[in-house]
């Protein structure tokens, strides 16, 4: 059997970038044709999720059909699994995975699994407003024994000027911004940090961050190369 990685992307777009470099750099590949075969779909035209989950039901079904039939087509060109860098649109992802054939690796669960089997208990969790406030991670932590921390006010600001003012706007990132979100959830107890928007995995992958955090994107990498039947790089084994 052929296994191919449906990347369902462009949310955004280097988020997508970010992550197909994740995919490669995690398979232990010594030729072309050892790595990874992908079908990527940047859908820049995406809807805005956070906005549509927080606006009205309209908005928000036109995300969903959106991501249906972007699902769709990937599962039509022969895809076996599909991944979804953009931690916001997991809010749809259950929903759209009733109505295809082929499984959506679900990047919240596989990084709740992850840390639980680490046997860290208060991560603080870094994303969106839209995530935040829909309780993603908060559920599926819960679900997992981990109690989800969400940053202050203040702190969650700075979150959003991140995703939003720096990296979907073409620039690096403040690390001075971050670092007050890193002791804003220090204050607050946390034994861990997720970097739970894919723009996050973005500045990451542009400055250098302590063990403290956790990259769902890079979860989701590695869980999509063995769901490709590849083999992982031994130092990216978790």
């Amino acid at each position: 059997m052929q296994y191919r990685l449906g990347v369902l992307g462009g949310m955004g777009p280097q988020a997508t970038n970010t992550f197909y470099q994740f995919v490669i750099d995690r398979t232990a590949a010594r030729s072309d044709q050892e790595h990874v075969n992908a079908l990527i779909l940047s859908d820049s035209d995406m809807p805005d999720r956070t906005a549509a989950i927080l606006g009205s039901e309209e908005e928000r079904q036109a995300v969903y059909r959106r991501l249906l039939a972007d699902a769709r087509l990937l599962e039509g060109a022969g895809c076996t699994c599909i991944a979804v860098p953009c931690n916001t649109s997991h809010f749809f992802l259950d929903q759209v995975q009733e109505q295809i054939g082929i499984p959506i690796l679900h990047m919240i669960r596989e990084t709740a699994r992850l840390l639980a089997s680490r046997g860290l208990k208060r991560p603080g969790i870094l994303a969106t407003d839209g995530t935040i406030q829909t309780g993603l991670y908060q559920k599926e932590f819960s679900a997992a024994g981990i109690e989800a921390v969400i940053p202050s006010p203040g702190a969650q600001k700075l979150v959003m000027s991140l995703i939003y003012d720096d990296v979907k706007a073409s620039r690096d990132g403040d690390p001075q911004k971050f670092a007050a979100v890193h002791q804003d959830l220090l204050a607050q107890g946390c034994d861990c940090g997720v970097l739970a928007c894919t723009e996050l995995s973005v500045f990451a992958d542009k400055h250098h961050l302590p063990p403290f955090y956790t990259d769902a994107m890079a979860v989701l990498a590695e869980r999509s190369v063995q769901a490709c039947h590849k083999p992982l790089r031994d130092i990216f084994v978790k």
